[in-house]
């Protein structure tokens, strides 16, 4: 669980990756910038910051700024209401970002799962998307993704978002842990 104090350097630091990149924001979206650290008390090795600038029951459009290193957990987004689940595409604006999605192994990986989560993840077919290249993640398909050692600026685009529903093959993993007082 994070504190008021680590959202706000969170927000400030997502902010300033933003800035250095060009995408500027609103005052109403840099102050929902969402730091999502999954419950894990590890935002800087496990976690993302997500600004979304729309999200209806048609489609999505958000930025998924990575820090260092930072390690989007392994999760899918299942079939919701006789629906196919979120497809989304990731376009990357920034840095580099290896994204892992179901397939046949890469050999020589470039990312590294975190230590001590090593279980929770198991698809390793790796997708390098540096500026300017993009993905398209089918729905119901197990992905994790990860930015190099300058950090990444992702834009998604998607069919509607309920993050609340992904499924994390970590089962430690909490989608909106809240935030505390300090």
């Amino acid at each position: 669980m994070l504190t008021n104090s680590q959202v706000r350097k969170a927000r400030a630091k997502a902010l300033e990756v933003l800035s250095r990149v060009r995408i500027v924001l609103s005052p109403e979206e840099t102050e929902n910038i969402e730091i999502a650290e999954f419950g894990l008390g590890e935002l800087e090795r496990t976690g993302l910051e997500l600004v979304t600038y729309v999200n209806t029951e048609h489609y999505c459009a958000k930025e998924l700024v990575l820090f260092p290193h930072q390690t989007c957990p392994e999760h899918k987004h299942p079939p919701i209401d006789g629906g196919p689940g979120k497809m989304e595409t990731f376009r990357c604006r920034w840095g580099r970002v290896w994204l892992y999605v179901e397939g046949t192994a890469t050999v020589d990986r470039k990312a590294q799962v975190p230590a001590g989560s090593e279980a929770y993840y198991t698809v390793f077919h790796e997708v390098e998307l540096n500026p300017g290249e993009q993905y398209t993640i089918p729905p119901n398909t197990l992905h994790w993704f990860q930015a190099a050692g300058e950090g990444a600026v992702v834009s998604e685009f998607s069919s509607t978002s309920r993050d609340e529903s992904d499924i994390f093959t970590d089962p430690r993993i909490e989608r909106s842990p809240g935030i505390v007082e300090g």
